[in-house]
């Protein structure tokens, strides 16, 4: 029947409700906020994937129990060959689980740093994936909020995905959001100055990414909060004096209008949907086969060696050396009674819900937005020196009043379709 696995004391049902021992945990490669990030394999398939768990206790104490339950509602909703997709989730009793799709080719912030500048073709292609993801991302009426080249991965061939849904958002089409979240030095001056912005911030993030990995510098940068703010707000855009040496005009031009100021003419925003129309004819864009592209077959300029570790191997010494409680499977205690738990805890309990994309179907929570809440201190979050990228997010204030500027100076909605991957 091949359902049941006896090697433990008590048998698994492969068939029941997904849990921990349908996985065997293998090495860490990645740390979190609340957790980490493990490779697993899926015992039933002996398919690899990503598990991210957090902290129920670590993620209390930090206020983020909105936040996790958000992410894992939003990532149940998409689906997309360009972002790092959902496939299980279910918790224990500290923990909460997420099993991602498996990324062996690292984060484009560890390329960067151990490569400095990265090739103009190879972030050309880059690019080209990521807006195809973002597209879907806003069709979808997900605002991203913290694009970096952190939260980016590469797989094994070497494509481009987004990951870390932890400060995304459901957009509304009639009202603008005003929270500050995300990582600062990719903050768009709709976001810093508090005017309000919709899902136009994503792609001047993409811009300071596209920029970051060209020249290994930031276009906009600051020693303190208040620094950065006024350098995103009213620095002109600025190339290095050597840049025409290092990539062509096209790119150039292609980082101009990402970091247009003015959302309602920023490449990738143009107001009737066809934002992405416009970068697919970009000149900077001339050698990619968009059709071959966007099914995924077009061959990555760069490989990542995955006979290495394409990751910070440090963070598998935590539970070597027993800094940290190491993973294990746990059974859960029977019949939780409800009632009897803290709130937060009673809150993952009810809300953090199962999900196993083989059988179950997925559906949609928008237009119900979970609040976002501040973590850690807003000093230590707002200051970030030049190698730094600190996550912020406060409570969304979506619903909060239009500015005074004329909705029709706003982007609409992208409206092309487009069918999900099966």
């Amino acid at each position: 029947m091949g359902a049941v696995c006896c090697c433990l004391s008590e048998p698994v049902d492969y068939t029941a409700e997904v849990t921990l021992y349908h996985f065997d945990l293998h090495r860490a490669v990645g740390k979190g906020a609340f957790g980490k990030v493990r490779v697993v394999e899926h015992k039933p398939t002996k398919k690899l994937y990503a598990l991210k768990y957090i902290d129920k206790a670590r993620c209390i104490r930090q206020k983020a129990v909105a936040n996790v339950i958000q992410e894992r509602r939003l990532l149940e909703e998409i689906d997309h060959p360009f972002i790092v997709n959902l496939r299980y989730a279910f918790q224990d009793d500290e923990n909460c689980f997420f099993v991602l799709d498996l990324m062996l080719g690292g984060d484009l912030r560890f390329h960067l740093e151990r490569r400095g500048a990265i090739q103009e073709k190879v972030v050309c292609f880059w690019m080209a994936e990521l807006s195809c993801g973002l597209e879907y991302l806003h069709r979808s009426k997900i605002i991203h909020r913290d694009l970096k080249p952190d939260n980016i991965l590469l797989d094994a061939e070497g494509h481009a995905h987004i990951t870390d849904f932890n400060v995304a958002i459901h957009y509304s089409e009639r009202r603008l959001h005003t929270s500050v979240a995300g990582s600062m030095a990719y903050m768009a001056p709709q976001v810093v100055d508090r005017k309000g912005y919709s899902w136009a911030v994503d792609w001047w993030s993409l811009g300071v990414t596209a920029y970051e990995l060209l020249f290994h510098k930031r276009p906009f940068d600051g020693k303190t909060s208040e620094r950065m703010t006024q350098s995103i707000i009213k620095d002109p855009l600025k190339f290095p004096e050597d840049c025409r040496s290092k990539v062509s005009d096209s790119c150039l031009k292609a980082l101009k209008g990402w970091l247009d100021k003015d959302p309602a003419t920023r490449l990738g925003c143009r107001p009737d949907g066809q934002g992405l129309e416009d970068i697919k004819t970009h000149p900077w864009f001339a050698a990619i086969d968009w059709d071959t592209l966007e099914l995924k077959e077009a061959e990555p300029p760069f490989v990542p060696d995955t006979k290495g570790a394409n990751f910070d191997v440090s963070h598998e010494l935590d539970e070597f050396l027993m800094v940290e409680k190491p993973l294990t499977h746990t059974k859960r205690k029977a019949n939780a009674d409800l009632d009897k738990l803290k709130p937060e805890l009673r809150e993952l309990e009810e809300k953090f819900t199962v999900y196993d994309f083989a059988n179950s179907r997925r559906m949609s929570y928008y237009p119900h937005n979970q609040p976002i809440v501040t973590v850690g201190s807003a000093d230590t979050e707002r200051t970030l020196a030049p190698s730094q990228t600190v996550t912020m997010a406060e409570r969304s204030q979506t619903g909060s009043p239009m500015p005074d500027y004329h909705v029709s100076n706003l982007p609409e909605m992208p409206r092309r379709s487009h069918s999900p991957r099966s």
